[in-house]
């Protein structure tokens, strides 16, 4: 159940879209250590993992096992750009024209050819605009870990790897592109190393096989779960308390060894109540 990857801790027990998928890069095949001085969160958890993986139904259930136990939130830590693109959409008269032509941006850029090339001046703007949207919902959560109170977040942000496949920055900064584009990319990568600062008390993995997420998610495209599949292991969360899943484990078996990685970070803290 638990399985070792090179930046798990040890905390069980010792045998332990839209626009959104644009990549200017193609996926890292190894994650880059983010070497910004981390910030510990005493009152965060958060589920990571490929898509399919069951990251919504875990962290549905830890907010109902703890929510009666101490004040605790769930919040989504994605770029919730299907979300945004719905409500333009719903914008009267202009909403249907600006909403095919971000369609059409996307469908450029999620296209088979050169995913290397820079995105063009107003899709870097809509990326770095998600990037933005991520990070008010992240200070959000900041404000409730200083209230006191429990947040389980699904996702979590990181800058590391870049791409929004992984949470991380969505424009790559390289020479690539205009001024204004480099410029996005700049800003972007710092908005990312500023959150990334910011440790959870806990972050547990769930890791599954490609084909176990496709088959789960069989509208996702299979090469973007096999980048997540790959990548997602090797990230290090800024030095976190890691604790990795077998995702393709009966979930009973999930939701307890879950539980236990949970008790055992409260342990320190009398605030920090248990779930029953």
């Amino acid at each position: 159940m638990v399985e070792n990857y090179p930046h798990a801790s040890p905390i069980v027990n010792a045998r332990e879209t839209f626009l959104g998928n644009h990549e200017n890069a193609p996926p890292a095949t190894q994650a880059v250590p983010c070497k910004r001085e981390a910030i510990p969160l005493d009152r965060v958890i958060a589920v990571v993992g490929c898509d399919g993986a069951g990251k919504s139904t875990l962290t549905a259930d830890l907010h109902a096992h703890l929510q009666d136990q101490c004040p605790t939130q769930f919040l989504y830590l994605g770029q919730d750009s299907g979300n945004i693109l719905r409500s333009i959409l719903g914008l009267p008269l202009i909403g249907p024209a600006i909403g095919r032509s971000l369609v059409r941006r996307s469908q450029r850029a999620h296209g088979d050819k050169d995913k290397s090339a820079a995105p063009d001046a107003i899709t870097a703007l809509a990326i770095h605009l998600l990037s933005r949207w991520r990070r008010h919902k992240f200070r959000r959560m900041l404000a409730l870990n200083r209230r006191g109170v429990v947040v389980i977040a699904d996702r979590y942000p990181q800058a590391e790897a870049p791409g929004f496949y992984f949470d991380g920055p969505g424009l790559a900064a390289s020479d690539a592109g205009t001024a204004f584009v480099r410029w996005l990319a700049a800003r972007e990568r710092r908005l990312y190393e500023d959150m990334a600062r910011y440790v959870p008390a806990l972050l547990i993995r769930l890791n599954v096989d490609a084909g176990t997420a496709h088959a789960r998610k069989p509208d996702h495209k299979f090469a973007m779960l096999r980048d997540k599949v790959r990548v997602i292991p090797t990230l290090a969360f800024n030095g976190a308390r890691i604790v990795d899943l077998d995702g393709n484990a009966p979930y009973a078996e999930v939701l307890r060894a879950a539980l236990a990685a949970v008790r055992e970070i409260q342990r320190p803290s009398a605030d920090f109540a248990a779930p029953g």
